[in-house]
């Protein structure tokens, strides 16, 4: 019961008007409720104080014949100038941006300050009506009933705030008309209690319906504003937040943080469990996240697996390093999804404003640098922004703007790496490996072009030329010879790549069964339902498949019995250390087992010594691939390469 009541006077002097009955709501709504109550108070405040230190003179003027006419001056004096104070403050309030959100504690502020001023009101029949002349009287009992209303139009939203101005007020008009036992002042007692009755009634409805009227702004603005999965605010809310901040900024000094975050394991929540699970996954990680702020605060969901925040009135950057390790220590406990425990893990970038930026476009540019050097330093990483930060960015960006036109100024080429047959002992075939020998730079790593064209979807551009120029190299060499090509996971989203296929065997009058498309395990996952359809359509047409990385993923035993793999291949990390590590080596044999009884043929990749091979060659490993056989070549290199006698006489059991 105490905790009952000590809940229900929180609410009632929080201003929340469900303890009246009226429309309950989450803290959340009811803050944004207690920001629009509290900026209407701000709007009629100037005129309230000014109207106060007007009543205050006027009434000092009223008894200045009054035995006590000292008290009355004093009494003016100290109100007016309270008034005014509070007056000026309140013009100063209202220049800021309206906040989003108010709490509890500034609507308690708010209620005393009116209880205050009702009482310094309330002393004014009680100490001055008896003594005062006949049109003193007349101007106290005037000035009563004109505060009485205004402050009733004044908190006309708040109810306890308007009993608090209003209660003091009357009850020091009930102890002096109780002084007299006249019955004209019986009279105007009933109606003082008739009138005070229509005033709070009046406040009581309009609060009600003000309330209500929020409430269904705020759930119409969040059909706009709100992540409809995560039920954060999106990317909409979140820029507006951001420009209210820049305004603060501009109007007040107001410093503000901008922290950036993204997950850096969900690609691995949808491989594993599929896209059903990672958005449960989604729902928990902002669950989780919106706890680690404070509660006028709002992470946001500003894209499929990034989060933002704008932390608001920043004392020091220790405070958003606070709040950024808050977010990383979240995901100490394993997520459960589908029944399986996962532990996933965040990394965070931070904007000090103004110090990185002023302006939003530098702000989010800047953001999202720090953020790429976190994730890069590893998961779990938190990074302020640094002026290398931004070189880094703007030379990404340029890395990508001259990728786009790498084709047109025929920059991108393919090398060749072989395959040897063991049984054989002949090169079977090559896959086809893209560099970019840009013009500047020089040789560009695929792991730092690849990324980029898979996040500017420039991939489906290159991976069509890819296609195109190996099928058109593989028919200048002979007929038992295939090229490998690899595909990402963006190209499989692309609902032509099947026909791109056929059109390019077509145009290069290359049987399918030469051509071999690679997928990586943790690709063929994250996109299992589209990718199914698009390679059986592959086997049909006749083309063959391969899994490459075979080993560094999750399910691959599944799915070598669901999906038509005409070969495996053994990820280089096993073919390393199997010489070394006895469980390497029972992988690399087990492995070869199961093939064969699936009837799935078994290529080795990063094969760099002579032993390796000798190894390979004794449990029936079906073929090999790494710098032992040869390092990746020029296509005009490759016809040399396959007319060589050596190789055969070298690699003979």
């Amino acid at each position: 019961m105490r905790i009952q009541l000590t809940n229900y006077f929180a609410r009632l002097f929080a201003g929340d008007l469900s303890a009246f009955g009226g429309p309950a709501t989450d803290e959340t709504v009811a803050g944004h409720i207690r920001a629009e109550q509290m900026s209407l108070v701000l709007g009629y405040s100037v005129g309230i104080m000014l109207a106060n230190a007007c009543n205050a003179t006027v009434l000092a003027i009223a008894l200045w014949q009054s035995p006590d006419r000292t008290f009355a001056a004093i009494w003016a004096i100290i109100v007016a100038s309270a008034a005014i104070a509070f007056g000026v403050q309140s013009h100063g309030s209202r220049r800021i941006t309206k906040p989003q959100f108010v709490s509890r504690r500034a609507i308690h502020r708010l209620v005393r300050n009116a209880f205050v001023l009702g009482i310094a009101w309330g002393i004014v029949p009680v100490a001055f009506f008896a003594d005062a002349s006949t049109g003193g009287q007349l101007v106290i009992t005037c000035l009563c009933s004109g505060m009485l209303a205004g402050g009733a139009l004044a908190f006309a939203t708040i109810p306890i705030a308007a009993i608090a101005f209003t209660a003091p007020i009357f009850v020091g008009i009930a102890i002096c008309l109780g002084r007299n036992g006249d019955l004209a002042f019986l009279l105007i007692a009933f109606l003082v209690v008739v009138y005070g009755s229509v005033l709070l009634r009046g406040v009581f409805v309009n609060s009600f319906n003000f309330a209500r009227r929020v409430i269904r702004q705020i759930e119409a603005e969040r059909t706009v504003r709100q992540d409809p999965l995560t039920h954060l605010p999106n990317r909409v809310a979140f820029n507006e937040t951001l420009d209210a901040a820049l305004r603060r900024l501009a109007l007040s000094g107001e410093e503000f943080a901008v922290l950036l975050l993204d997950l850096d394991r969900f690609k691995e929540v949808n491989d594993r469990f599929g896209h059903p699970a990672g958005d449960e996954f989604l729902v928990q990680v902002a669950s989780r996240l919106q706890r680690c702020t404070r509660a006028a605060e709002h992470v946001a969901r500003i894209g499929g697996d990034e989060f933002a925040l704008v932390m608001a009135n920043l004392t020091r950057p220790e405070d958003a390093l606070e709040i950024a390790e808050r977010f990383v220590a979240a995901f100490t406990e394993p997520f459960l999804i589908e029944g399986c425990e996962f532990v996933g893990a965040t990394s965070v970038g931070i904007v000090l404003v103004p110090r990185d930026g002023n302006t939003a476009l530098d702000i989010m540019k800047n953001a999202d640098a720090a953020l790429y050097r976190a994730k890069k330093a590893g998961p779990g990483t938190v990074r302020f922004f640094e002026e290398a930060d931004d070189k880094v960015s703007r030379d990404r960006k340029a890395l990508q703007a001259d990728l786009a036109g790498a084709i047109a100024r025929d920059e991108l080429f393919l090398v060749f790496q072989p395959f040897l047959d063991l049984d054989e002992n002949r090169i079977t075939g090559f896959e086809a490996l893209l560099r970019w020998q840009h013009s500047s730079r020089g040789l560009v790593p695929p792991s730092e072009f690849i990324p980029i064209a898979e996040e500017t979807g420039l991939i489906h551009e290159i991976g069509e030329w890819v296609i195109r120029r190996a099928c058109a190299t593989l028919k200048e060499w002979p007929e038992d010879i295939r090229v490998a090509v690899n595909f990402s996971a963006a190209q499989f989203q692309n609902t032509g790549i099947l026909q791109t296929i056929v059109q390019a065997l077509a145009d290069a009058k290359v049987a399918p069964r030469r051509l071999e498309i690679e997928i990586t395990e943790s690709m063929l996952l994250s996109k299992y339902s589209s990718a199914a359809s698009i390679l059986n359509a592959l086997l049909e047409l006749g083309a063959t498949v391969a899994l490459d990385d075979f080993g560094t993923g999750f399910s691959s035993l599944t799915y070598l019995r669901k999906l038509p793999f005409s070969r495996i291949k053994i990820d280089q990390s096993f073919i390393r250390d199997m010489l070394v590590q006895p469980d390497c080596a029972a992988i690399v044999k087990s492995v070869v087992s199961l093939a064969r009884d699936l009837n799935i043929e078994v290529v080795a990749e990063g094969v760099e010594t002579a032993d390796q091979l000798d190894y390979l060659r004794q449990i029936a490993c079906d073929e090999v691939q790494g710098y032992l056989i040869g390092r990746p070549v020029s296509a005009d290199a490759v016809r040399a390469l396959l007319d060589t006698k050596k190789l055969r006489a070298i690699f003979a059991a």
